[in-house]
């Protein structure tokens, strides 16, 4: 399973020495590396298809200091698509606003048939690449319907619909930046959590520093801005539980890899 980490504040802050910690658990995940950090409407995008504690292009880029408002960090442990560039975290794309969605996943969907159309205009091979590729469609087509640009609660209530939809018998951890709001979703037991800061929040699988982490909310979407919680959706129950099933299936994919 791949790692998130990610960061919403108020005001920069350093993050270093986290994402020194964040990369270093890159030896149990070592299919390549990628980070976001986002300037309003905007992502500065960064990533390798090779393990991060390899990678000398990111020992130098954390030898300076790194602050920011807001970011997303990724590790990969690949279960669906090729150890390629195309295939690392986090995506980006933009709408028909020209809003820029950049998306890290952590999971696997098994059962989406809504997602299968858009394995022929991805760039890689990922499920994940295809959540967002079905995301940025769906808004596209409300956005013509309603004739004009969602506002940021419109956004937030598609996106919980979107959820609750493609939730059932997939793992679906992800952070979701739209130039405006983060979004946070976990399903799968102790796999996210959340450190709430005087300026700020951060967001990681696993804890990292000296921070007091608790679990994130569980099989519901939320929305931070400026790391201040401001959308809460639905709790929607679909949590994934590991099966043998699905066991197959990732073994059946990794081997074809």
């Amino acid at each position: 399973m791949c790692e998130l980490f990610g960061v919403s504040a108020s005001v920069p802050i350093s993050v270093n020495g986290l994402l020194k910690e964040f990369f270093s658990h890159s030896t149990e995940h070592p299919n390549g590396w990628g980070m976001a950090t986002f300037h309003g409407n905007a992502a500065s995008l960064e990533k390798e298809p090779t393990p991060a504690f390899r990678s000398s292009y990111l020992k130098a880029r954390l030898a300076h200091p790194l602050e920011t408002e807001g970011m997303i960090a990724h590790i990969r442990l690949a279960t669906v698509g090729s150890t390629d560039y195309e295939n690392c975290h986090p995506f980006v794309q933009r709408d028909c606003f020209h809003r820029c969605w950049t998306l890290a996943h952590n999971g696997t969907m098994f059962h989406c048939p809504a997602l299968a159309p858009y394995q022929y205009v991805q760039e890689g091979r990922t499920d994940s690449e295809r959540i967002l590729c079905c995301l940025i469609d769906r808004l596209d087509r409300m956005a013509a319907e309603i004739g004009h640009e969602l506002t940021a609660e419109d956004r937030f209530r598609f996106l919980d619909r979107f959820v609750c939809e493609m939730t059932p018998g997939n793992k679906m951890n992800f952070l979701l930046y739209d130039g405006e709001l983060l979004y946070v979703h976990t399903n799968y037991a102790n796999s996210l959590y959340v450190a709430q800061l005087p300026n700020g929040a951060l967001f990681a699988t696993t804890p990292l520093g000296h921070s007091r982490w608790t679990p994130a909310p569980f099989t519901t979407l939320c929305a931070y801005k400026a790391g201040r919680l401001v959308y809460t959706g639905t709790n929607h129950g679909n949590e994934y539980i590991d099966n043998e099933a699905d066991t197959h299936f990732l073994f059946l994919d990794f081997a074809a890899l």
